[in-house]
């Protein structure tokens, strides 16, 4: 089987109303603190859309200076508590006075936790999302003793006290790092990023070689790399440019390496700018090039797609989902020299979308690729989740996705019988003579015997493993 397959219908999630639950947002910044990401626009999103699912919500985050401690914004209650380190205590603190108030809360976990499960009723269900496993990073930013510390709570103790919660990661990657580097054993679901940019279709590409680099300026970004494999090319191409464009702690350490690497007639560091500007150099660029050492997803590479611009980045966590080799992109191995192997992609992908038709039909493929992720997916996917937890739920919780394929000849008259006893976060897809069924956290055994209760000879099912593909959209879409 292949993935894309054009003849399949998919059908989508269940659209799990909320009307009348309570629930807590817990995130450590919302998008109006100084130093929001996309962390920040995952967390609001999903607040956005239980209320307009019919949920009361309340987004408990930090209070950075000038802000309100209290406010209401799209309908959701803000309360800010606490600075960088002090958010935790307080939340802690604020959750356990008001724990009888919710029927469920999403604990956003951005490298500390919040310890939500210990403070809260045995009965108030509760999803832990995990963008990415930040062990590399306390290490990078704290140094070893503080490092250790770090990992120590983002491991084996939040592992103990989130052990009996489902976690939502926004990636596969994400979702094998959470069970391979912090060990935890329960249900771990992929819910990535929506990505509602418009197509820039507006602007020029320049006639020149332009390679622009978007996002965060900070150390595990690497973009001192991308200043390196730059410069190792610049002979070949002295017409090479490269704008780098975000804001960030890094920005002016990287201005200054830009003077010392005498690449100041190549690379223009703009920091932040309006977004207006932003898409403005991305209509213009052949390429967007990543240095990171690792991300949860890589909303910029599918920011970046919505232009119709292409990505070159290292094989690493998160990177290796957000781009698909040859169609809207390129992976390098970060291995050896990774500022040379970077070089040696980017001078084999400018010479790519530089051959005739090339550029255009890769434009095309990223576009449709930025087109399979929207945040009304992505609220929906995290309601159907919760609706799971609310509500009794047929087939138990478990570490495994349940990926299989049914053969019939009414698979129409089969579905119908079969989707009342799945759980809300089902997703199928269906053609002529198969069904195809992914259960997020759910072991296939459960699955075939509830397909074997309605009916369906074990002979007609075939178990296989959801694609990454697959687990980003939720929705199984093969051929035969």
């Amino acid at each position: 089987m292949s993935v894309g397959s054009s003849r399949v219908a998919a059908v989508p999630t269940t659209d799990v109303p909320m009307v009348g639950r309570r629930v807590a947002v817990l995130n450590w910044k919302d998008p109006w603190h100084p130093d929001a990401g996309g962390a920040e626009v995952y967390a609001w999103q999903v607040a956005r859309d239980l209320v307009t699912a019919g949920a009361e919500v309340t987004f408990v985050t930090a209070r950075p200076a000038g802000q309100r401690g209290d406010e209401v914004r799209d309908g959701i209650r803000i309360v800010r508590v606490g600075g960088r380190w002090s958010i935790y205590p307080r939340v802690l603190g604020w959750l356990l006075r008001h724990r009888g108030r919710f029927d469920a809360v999403v604990d956003c976990q951005n490298g500390i936790p919040f310890f939500s499960p210990a403070v809260l009723p045995a009965g108030v269900p509760v999803i832990c999302v995990i963008h990415h496993v930040h062990d590399r990073q306390f290490r990078l930013y704290f140094g070893p003793l503080v490092g250790r510390f770090g990992a120590w709570l983002e491991g084996p103790v939040a592992r103990r006290i989130y052990r009996r919660c489902v976690t939502l990661a926004v990636s596969p990657s994400t979702a094998t790092a959470v069970r391979d580097r912090l060990g935890w054993a329960g249900p771990v679901v992929v819910v990535p990023n929506g990505a509602d940019a418009d197509h820039h279709r507006g602007g020029v590409r320049d006639s020149r070689p332009r390679i622009v680099c978007v996002g965060r300026v900070t150390r595990h970004k690497r973009v001192d790399l991308v200043l390196d494999a730059v410069g190792q090319l610049r002979p070949e191409r002295p017409d090479l440019r490269l704008d780098i464009v975000g804001g960030g702690p890094d920005v002016e350490t990287i201005r200054r390496q830009v003077d010392e690497r005498g690449l100041a007639d190549v690379v223009t560091v703009h920091g932040h700018l309006p977004s207006a500007e932003r898409d403005a150099l991305l209509a213009a660029a052949w390429l967007h090039v990543s240095g990171s050492w690792g991300e949860g997803w890589g909303l910029v590479v599918v920011e970046a797609a919505a232009a119709g611009l292409p990505t070159v980045a290292f094989d690493v966590d998160g990177l290796r989902d957000a781009v698909r080799p040859g169609r809207t992109g390129w992976l390098v191995s970060e291995g050896g020299d990774p500022a040379g192997n970077l070089a040696a992609g980017l001078d084999r992908a400018l010479d790519s979308v530089a051959a005739p038709g090339e550029a255009d039909r890769m434009a095309i493929e990223c576009r449709q690729w930025s087109d399979a992720f929207r945040w009304a997916d992505t609220g929906r996917r995290v309601r159907a989740v919760l609706g799971d937890l609310l509500a009794p739920r047929a087939v138990p919780w478990a570490s495994a996705d349940a990926c299989l394929v049914v053969r019939t000849h009414e698979p129409d008259t089969l579905l119908a019988r079969v989707m009342p006893l799945l759980p809300h976060t089902r997703h199928v897809a269906i053609d002529q003579q198969s069904l195809w069924i992914l259960v997020p956290g759910a072991d296939p055994a459960a699955i075939r015997q509830v397909l074997t209760d309605a009916g369906v000879p074990a002979d007609a099912v075939s178990e296989q493993k959801a694609s990454r593909d697959e687990l980003l959209t939720g929705v199984p879409v093969r051929q035969c």
